[in-house]
């Protein structure tokens, strides 16, 4: 038998306003509402209500055959309860299928499994208990930001009770080894790591609309037979995405929608195929080997490493800053300052430092993308004028007291 995993990320950042030096110590609206606003609906309109009705729609065709996993991001979840509830009610009527799994990870989508273990675990049981109140299930799947996955984050989520993390299928990673493989990762005792093919699945996020592309136009049954090449000893086929591939990145006149229509079909046509959600995969299939990841492997960018976020001074600055007010947050948030400790979350969003990143050729063209400043260094500016100002109320909030010495 031969899984096919259907994975999409649910993210939105809260974008900064243009935050300048003369604001610091006198405004504290430190996030663009309006535009966040106006984004999550644009997204939700082109993208969350119409593939969630086509996938309800698939559901129902082949009568629970098609089967997929989310993970969505507490600020996704912020902004849609916020701005946009009949998309996070759209959602919650795929929970109701039984055919849609929803899985755990950070509230604020941050790096804090890399730079801080205590925040870390906070964020990711806030989020699951957010999860099973939304959709009914405590996730037992774990899908960190970015897909940034090494032993030690392995480690961490085992010990937070999770069954399974996702990971990339990176080639330096594998080597000669398979992604379409289950594997234990080094210094684990339970936990298995579901990888993504990421040739398959960048065919579909990142070439579909491509009409330089050799393989364009892209078909439901051109991409079925790719999967039913695959070898039957070779069984789970991870199709990791973001979901705003489907009528975001790819508009509907692309194809992109009836393409999803269509391929069920197409793939079930060889019974030795069939959809799984990573929880049933986990039940049906064992580890086939342990996977050494000693250094952080991620899904972004051609390097598949940390330097999306980290790769260049400014980017480096602007996380050591942004850290070094973990005690102050730890000590307002004690004191009853929630609304400070919320703010500085929100900073912990890995978007923030991607648009710093310096990086050319077509990944900086991805970068540019996604940004909503004019430049990386404009980026940089208006987070450490944040950070700055939020540093002052958080130590006026809470001030450290002097140790008094008998």
């Amino acid at each position: 038998m031969n899984f096919v995993v259907f994975y999409f990320e649910v993210h939105q950042p809260s974008r900064l306003r243009r935050y300048t030096f003369f604001d610091i110590g006198v405004r504290d609206q430190y996030f663009d509402d309006t535009e966040n606003a106006r984004i999550v609906r644009r997204v939700a309109e082109k993208c969350y209500l119409p593939m969630n009705d086509l996938l309800l729609e698939v559901i129902a065709r082949y009568k629970g055959r098609f089967r997929c996993a989310f993970s969505i991001s507490g600020i996704a979840l912020d902004q849609m309860q916020q701005w946009c509830p009949e998309a996070l009610e759209s959602f919650v009527r795929l929970s109701k299928t039984g055919c849609v799994e929803f899985l755990a990870e950070t509230t604020h989508h941050s790096l804090a499994s890399l730079f801080d273990g205590e925040e870390f675990d906070l964020q990711v049981k806030r989020h699951s208990q957010r999860i099973e109140k939304l959709f009914g299930r405590r996730p037992t799947v774990f899908r960190n930001t970015e897909l940034l996955l090494s032993n030690e984050i392995a480690r961490r989520v085992e010990e937070l009770g999770f069954e399974g993390i996702l990971g990339e299928g990176a080639d330096h990673l594998l080597g000669w080894r398979s992604p379409h493989l289950l594997y234990r990762p080094e210094h684990c005792e339970s936990i298995r790591v579901l990888l993504r093919s990421y040739r398959l699945s960048d065919d579909l996020s990142f070439r579909f609309g491509d009409q330089g592309w050799s393989e364009w136009p892209l078909t439901a049954e051109k991409f079925a037979s790719w999967l039913h090449a695959l070898r039957a000893s070779d069984p789970l086929i991870g199709l990791f995405m973001d979901y705003e591939t489907f009528g975001e990145h790819h508009a509907r006149d692309t194809g992109i929608f009836e393409f999803m229509r269509h391929l069920p079909a197409a793939v079930l046509k060889n019974r030795r195929f069939r959809f799984a959600t990573p929880s049933e995969v986990l039940s049906e299939l064992d580890p086939i080997a342990r996977l050494d990841i000693p250094h952080p492997v991620s899904w972004a960018d051609h390097e598949r490493d940390l330097s999306a976020w980290l790769g260049n001074h400014m980017q480096r600055s602007a996380n050591e800053a942004l850290y070094s007010l973990v005690p102050f947050v730890r000590k307002a948030e004690s004191e009853g300052h929630s609304e400070l400790a919320s703010r500085w979350r929100k900073l912990t969003t890995s978007d923030h430092l991607y648009y710093m990143s310096t990086k050319w050729l077509s990944d900086g063209a991805v970068h540019k993308y996604f940004s909503p400043y004019a430049s990386p260094h404009d980026a940089f500016i208006a987070f450490m004028n944040v950070v700055d100002d939020l540093h002052r109320r958080l130590k006026r909030a809470a001030p450290s007291r002097p140790v008094l010495v008998s």
